[in-house]
């Protein structure tokens, strides 16, 4: 019913395209839904590329906080998205689950988001082993991350596979894991609701570091 192949065809084959031409979502249906996910993450990831970087001014690292702040919001919404989907299909297909089918730690929709991030890192390691002038321990290094990327993303989507087997076969449960992230929402973040007071927030020192890797996907 969903084809783990055809994900990890999507997300790698989109990194190399949208680094060579505008951002498009060409899918549909299911497929869209993962590479609408793969998308913002695609954004998040350079984004935070640009926050690490010490020649940028205040101004820019702010802009690319929000940025960041914006776009994690969205990549988790469209993991949560992703897992709505595949509720549907198991509600559709009448999806008959066992009294006693246990629930994975981890849900299809967060399994997809890691291949993501996967298939971008692998990318970027591959433009790191393509660099002109680097070092030999430079490109060794190189070489053993990307071996050991590829380990894992085979490890993920075969145990990606099993589980929506499981799922559609109804040896497993399936439930859509809501994350309410806090910070970007004006009702539950205090630095946000108490603005509105006469009663600031009680001041922190945050390390400028701390703000820009809080949602770092690298």
């Amino acid at each position: 019913m969903i084809n783990v192949t055809d994900i990890l065809q999507i997300q790698t084959q989109t990194v190399v395209e949208w680094h060579q031409r505008p951002i498009e979502n060409r899918f549909e249906g299911f497929q869209q839904t993962v590479c609408q996910q793969h998308m913002f993450n695609y954004l998040l990831w350079h984004e935070e590329d640009i926050a690490r970087s010490r020649d940028v001014s205040d101004a820019e690292i702010a802009r690319v906080k929000r940025s960041i702040d914006s776009y994690n919001q969205q990549r988790n919404d469209w993991i949560e998205k992703v897992d709505d989907e595949i509720t549907a299909m198991v509600e559709s297909n009448q999806v008959v689950v066992a009294d006693d089918a246990p629930m994975n730690t981890e849900t299809p929709g967060c399994t997809i988001d890691r291949l993501s991030i996967l298939a971008l890192r692998l990318y970027h390691l591959q433009e790191q082993l393509d660099r002109d002038g680097v070092s030999t321990d430079h490109l060794e290094s190189v070489r053993q991350k990307i071996a050991i990327c590829r380990l894992q993303q085979d490890d993920l989507t075969r145990s990606l596979g099993q589980l929506l087997d499981d799922i559609f076969a109804g040896r497993k449960r399936h439930r859509t894991y809501r994350q309410f992230k806090m910070y970007n929402d004006p009702t539950l973040n205090p630095y946000l609701y108490q603005a509105k007071s006469s009663q600031p927030h009680p001041a922190r020192s945050i390390p400028v570091s701390d703000v820009v890797t809080a949602a770092a996907t690298h």
